[in-house]
Parts: structure tokens; C-alpha cells; sequence
């Protein structure tokens, strides 16, 4: 989850009858959905001894504070761990993963029902993931083809809020709704539900 540290686990196996050595280089770097990267957040090597028929856990650890400032509005994060068997004339496996960061920042509640024509009241719930406080918070909230910008107060580190939006359907049929949270610390994060307008 975007704002949290990220734990992963390297499994090795050694599926022969022979005594192993294996070298791991591993790097991290945040990426654009193009996989270009952004900036290398992580590099280090460990060497590893497997017995025969053995399998080691190898754990990684990217703080927040390592990726946080690099990470793009993509919230992508490219690990690669280069694993070479010693020995054995340059045998070497590359183990890549993409991970992409979850939001959890934006929760909108709708009333059960929504009737035309009929005043209704939302609530928009939005978060500061970071371990550290946020400023210039904006929410800009897209309904029914116009844009509203609301500024908020600054967050402490981890602190949820919300505001009430109201509005009035025009129409009877499903109305999408997005959100769209930024502030000085990060930007886009976007939240959208389909509300569907009943019949008075």
C-alpha cells in the first residue's frame, strides 16, 4: 500500500544433489507505466550457501523513505534480483517483479437511495498515507460534465478526514462520480463510483 514500507521474499531452491553457492544482486528502482526508470531506490548483494534439496528465504525491505520521493504518479516499483549458481561457468537466472502500489486514500459513501431532481449528500472520505504531515490538500470532484475544487486543511501523518457533498440529479440512469486527491507530497489519487439515479 502506497505510504507503507514494502516487505518481499526472494525464495531460492536448489533442486540438485550438489552443494550450492549463489550470489544475489538485487535492485529496485521506481518506474513509469513504460517501465523507464525513475530513480534507483535500492541496491544490495547478498551470497547464499544451499545444501542439496534445500530452499532459503531471502527477505527485502524498501522503506518509505526510500521510494517515496521518487515515485511517480504511476506508483510502480521494478525489483530485479540477478541470482548467479558460483562455479558453474557464469550460470545465472534474473528474477523480475512489478509492483504497483495501492491506493486506499479516497472512500465515498452514497445514501441508499438517489431520486432525481432530489437533493443528495455524499461523503467523501480522504487520507495521508505518509508518515509524515501533508499540505496543499485539493480535492477536485467531477459530476455531471463540471468540476468543483475544494481546498482542504493540511493532514497530520496517517490522518483521515472527510467534507459532505451535495448536488441534485438531473437525469434518471447511472451518474459517474470521481475524486481526484493532491497535495504537496503527492498527487492524482482518484476515487469513482457509479451512482445509479432512480425515479422519483
Amino acid at each position: 500500500v502506497f505510504g507503507k514500507d514494502i516487505n518481499l521474499i526472494l525464495v531460492l531452491n536448489n533442486l540438485s544433489s550438489d552443494r550450492k553457492s549463489v550470489r544475489v544482486d538485487m535492485s529496485a528502482s521506481t518506474i513509469l507505466y513504460t517501465r523507464r526508470a525513475v530513480a534507483e531506490i535500492l541496491k544490495a548483494a547478498t551470497s547464499v550457501e544451499l545444501g542439496p534439496k534445500q530452499g532459503k528465504h531471502i527477505r527485502v525491505k524498501i522503506p518509505y523513505t526510500h521510494y517515496g520521493k521518487y515515485l511517480t504518479t504511476d506508483k510502480r516499483i521494478q525489483v530485479t534480483a540477478l541470482c548467479e549458481v558460483m562455479r558453474t561457468h557464469g550460470l545465472k537466472l534474473l528474477v523480475e517483479k512489478t509492483i504497483i502500489l495501492e491506493d486506499t486514500n479516497i472512500i465515498i459513501k452514497l445514501p441508499r437511495r438517489v431520486v432525481v431532481n432530489k437533493a443528495v449528500s455524499l461523503e467523501i472520505s480522504y487520507a495521508n498515507p505518509l508518515p509524515e504531515p501533508v499540505s496543499r490538500c485539493v480535492l477536485l470532484v467531477t459530476l455531471m460534465n463540471q468540476q468543483v475544487k475544494i481546498n482542504l486543511a493540511r493532514l497530520a501523518p496517517r490522518e483521515r478526514s472527510k467534507i459532505y457533498f451535495e448536488f441534485t440529479p438531473r437525469r434518471v440512469g447511472p451518474l459517474q462520480l470521481q475524486v481526484d486527491f493532491s497535495c504537496d507530497k503527492f498527487s492524482h489519487v482518484k476515487g469513482f463510483v457509479t451512482i445509479a439515479v432512480a425515479r422519483a
